[in-house]
C-alpha cells in the first residue's frame, strides 16, 4: 500500500476508533484488524495499538476535564489496581490467542445492553454515587481483572468498565466514560512497557494511528458532555450489539 494512503487510513480509522472508545468502547476491534491488514503480525498489532490508546486517553481525559468532569481520586484508586492486572495480562498476550476471550466478551457486552435497557428507570435515592467503603474496595478488586483483560487484548474493555462503574458505583454514563479513559491511560502505560521490552511495537504505525485516536477522543469527549447520558446510552447500545455479533460469529 502507498505510504501516503497508509497514513491516511491509519489517521481516519484512528479517529473513528477514538470516537467509539470515548462514547462506549470496542474501537480496538476496528484498529487491530486494520493493523494486521497493513502487514503487522497479530502480537505486534496488539502492542502497536496501545500507543494510540495512550494518546487517545491523554486527550480524552483533558477533554472531559475541560468540561468540568472530574473523576479524582476515585479513578486513581481503581487505575492502580488495573495497572497491576495489565502487567499480567500483557505477559499472557505475548503467547496466548484471544478467541475464547472474544466469546466471553460478547456475552459481557450483551449483559451491558440488558443492564442499560432494564435499568433505565431508577429511583433518585439509588443514583447517589457510591465511592467509598465496600463499593470502593469491590471496584478496586474488579478493576484488577479489568487490567488483566485490558493488558491481554484491550478490545472492548471499555464495556466491562462501564458495567462495573454504573452498577457497582452508580456513576452516570458520562462520568463512567471519564473514569474509564483515565483508568485505561494508566494501565496501558504498563502494558506498553511489557510489549516494548519484548520488541512487539511498530512505533511508526502506532504514532500515526495515535493522531486519529487523539483527535477522536478530544472532540467526542467534549461533545458527549454536552449531549448527556441519553445520547451516550443510545450509541452504547448500538455499538455493543454490533461488536457482540462480530465477536461471536466472525
Amino acid at each position: 500500500m502507498n505510504t501516503i494512503v497508509e497514513i491516511l487510513v491509519l489517521i481516519v480509522v484512528g479517529f473513528i476508533a477514538g470516537s467509539i472508545n470515548t462514547l462506549a468502547g470496542g474501537g480496538s476491534l476496528l484498529t487491530l484488524p486494520i493493523l494486521i491488514f497493513l502487514g503487522l503480525p497479530p502480537t505486534i498489532a496488539n502492542g502497536t495499538n496501545r500507543i494510540a490508546i495512550i494518546a487517545q486517553n491523554i486527550f480524552t481525559t483533558a477533554g472531559f476535564k475541560s468540561k468540568g468532569v472530574i473523576t479524582f481520586p476515585f479513578s486513581i484508586y481503581v487505575a492502580i489496581s488495573a495497572l497491576f492486572g495489565s502487567i499480567l495480562g500483557a505477559q499472557i498476550a505475548l503467547d496466548i490467542k484471544g478467541e475464547t476471550f472474544n466469546k466471553i466478551l460478547a456475552i459481557i457486552m450483551v449483559v451491558v445492553v440488558c443492564y442499560m435497557v432494564f435499568n433505565s428507570k431508577v429511583k433518585l435515592s439509588s443514583t447517589i454515587e457510591r465511592t467509598s467503603g465496600k463499593h470502593l474496595w469491590f471496584s478496586i478488586f474488579l478493576f484488577f481483572f479489568v487490567g488483566v483483560y485490558g493488558g491481554f487484548i484491550q478490545a472492548g474493555v471499555g464495556f466491562i468498565m462501564l458495567l462495573i462503574l454504573s452498577s457497582v458505583n452508580n456513576f452516570s454514563l458520562v462520568k463512567s466514560n471519564a473514569i474509564k479513559v483515565t483508568v485505561a491511560l494508566i494501565y496501558t502505560i504498563a502494558a506498553v512497557a511489557v510489549f516494548a521490552y519484548n520488541d512487539k511495537i511498530n512505533w511508526q504505525m502506532g504514532l500515526t494511528l495515535s493522531i486519529g485516536n487523539a483527535l477522536g477522543g478530544w472532540f467526542v469527549s467534549r461533545w458527549s458532555v454536552k449531549k448527556g447520558d441519553g445520547l451516550v446510552k443510545k450509541f452504547l447500545i448500538v455499538i455493543v450489539v454490533i461488536m457482540a455479533i462480530k465477536l461471536w460469529f466472525f
